[in-house]
């Protein structure tokens, strides 16, 4: 899947360069091939991500929540887990303003006047108000808008009274869990058509603006990455040798296996049985509290999608000419920590919340189809840093809990595989 997409992404990249180099002014091209069939294609794309958002971040928190069984432990855990979540989130989106701020990707670089008029800046709403905006009046109303915030909180306060009916809930939960495995099914359903939406995306946004629009992408490109690279060695490592007393080097050994498989598949969801079994079998955590914060930190987790978010806000703001200042960036930091906290553990849904950060920065939302294009290379990394972070705060956690066999996490082989069961070995 990422080879096809890679193929496709490139030939959408060459198709747009040579329609704006050679038939930019023909009508034929323009109307029935640039606004016609690659922007419905590209559309209904972008629309088939937005659909899985709500029962994916619904199923899977129920799921993690309930993973725990006992409300109390739940309660010490989670507070845990979700301060630590929000921190290092808080230290990824700071790392890339920082970076963004003091290399100014895109700055050489302007749209078509076309595209810059035809934007009008909305009034950001007020920091008070959002976090007001996080308890829905009306959770109805809340999942047929898809407010991702409100939905994740009332969905985690249904998830802990489950627990506390006690048996009562079971039938939920088992439904619940049923329903997980149904999302995720359909999310593997809509990724294979995802090297055409590429396609469909990468040919109308070069057909419109060109060749030259790949020069700013290789600065947006190199420093999502070199912040990705610096959060996981230098960020992450530093809160596990302190935090949670434990050699980062051992741990990045053990954790080779789940990264490359979180970079394979572009979604911290389908990553979750690896990386629970990477931090049972092989660094010694204890079920109780592995089942809980894995899951967890897979939907509210996203270290590498805030830090996209961060460097994409300073890119498009350069693009459009549109100063942002400290208070803007002081907002992009809040709003993105709330805004990774609501992006679900699949591929491509970081650009989606990324467009909740935009408008109440009043930036241009049309601005996130520029970066769309190579967005889903460095959705491969940034999902390998997300569940590195996952895997972090997991140990941290499990620490602080004494639910970690120092002797198997420091037993090079424990938990390496001989023979992996594939469902068709099964007679």
């Amino acid at each position: 899947m990422a080879t096809k997409i890679i193929i496709w992404m490139i030939a959408g990249f060459l198709l747009g360069s040579l329609i704006n180099t050679f038939a930019f002014d023909v009508a034929f091209i323009q109307d029935y091939l640039v606004y016609g069939l690659f922007h419905i294609v590209g559309t209904i794309f972008i629309n088939l991500l937005k659909m899985l958002v709500v029962p994916l971040v619904t199923f899977s928190l129920i799921c993690g929540v309930c993973g725990i069984g006992d409300v109390k432990k739940l309660g010490r855990v989670g507070i845990k887990a979700f301060c630590l979540f929000l921190l290092t989130t808080t230290l990824a989106i700071s790392l890339a303003l920082l970076v963004s701020v003091t290399i100014n990707p895109g700055k050489d670089f302007h749209l078509a006047p076309n595209a810059q008029t035809e934007f009008v800046a909305p009034e950001p709403p007020l920091i008070t108000q959002v976090f007001i905006d996080l308890v829905p009046s009306n959770p109805v109303t809340a999942f047929a808008e898809g407010n991702m915030l409100q939905i994740i909180f009332f969905t985690i306060l249904f998830a802990i009274c489950l627990l506390m009916i006690g048996k009562r809930g079971r039938s939920l939960i088992d439904g619940a869990e049923k329903l997980n495995e149904v999302m995720m099914q359909v999310v593997s359903v809509v990724m294979s058509i995802a090297p055409y939406g590429v396609f469909a995306i990468m040919t109308k946004t070069f057909a419109l603006q060109g060749i030259d629009l790949i020069l700013p992408m290789i600065g947006y490109f190199g420093i999502v990455i070199l912040v990705l690279f610096c959060h996981v060695t230098g960020t992450l490592m530093l809160l596990l040798k302190f935090f949670g007393r434990i050699s980062p080097i051992q741990f990045l050994k053990k954790m080779r296996t789940a990264q490359i498989f979180a970079f394979s598949t572009s979604s911290s969801n389908a990553t979750i049985p690896v990386t629970l079994r990477t931090v049972e079998k092989r660094m010694g955590v204890d079920n109780s509290t592995a089942s809980f914060v894995v899951p967890f930190g897979a939907t509210i987790n996203m270290d590498g999608t805030a830090i996209m978010q961060g460097v994409a806000t300073v890119f498009i703001a350069n693009i459009y000419g549109i100063e942002l200042g400290l208070t803007g960036y002081l907002t992009v930091i809040g709003m993105s920590v709330l805004a990774s906290i609501g992006t679900a553990g699949v591929p491509g849904v970081g650009l989606i919340m990324l467009a909740m950060v935009f408008d109440q920065l009043g930036l241009p939302v049309e601005g996130i189809a520029l970066i769309m294009g190579v967005d889903r290379v460095l959705d491969m990394m940034r999902t390998a840093v997300n569940v590195t972070g996952d895997a972090v705060i997991t140990m941290i956690v499990a620490r602080s809990e004494n639910n970690v066999s120092m002797e198997i996490f420091n037993d090079q082989d424990a938990g390496t595989l001989t023979h992996i069961e594939l469902p068709h070995d099964k007679k």
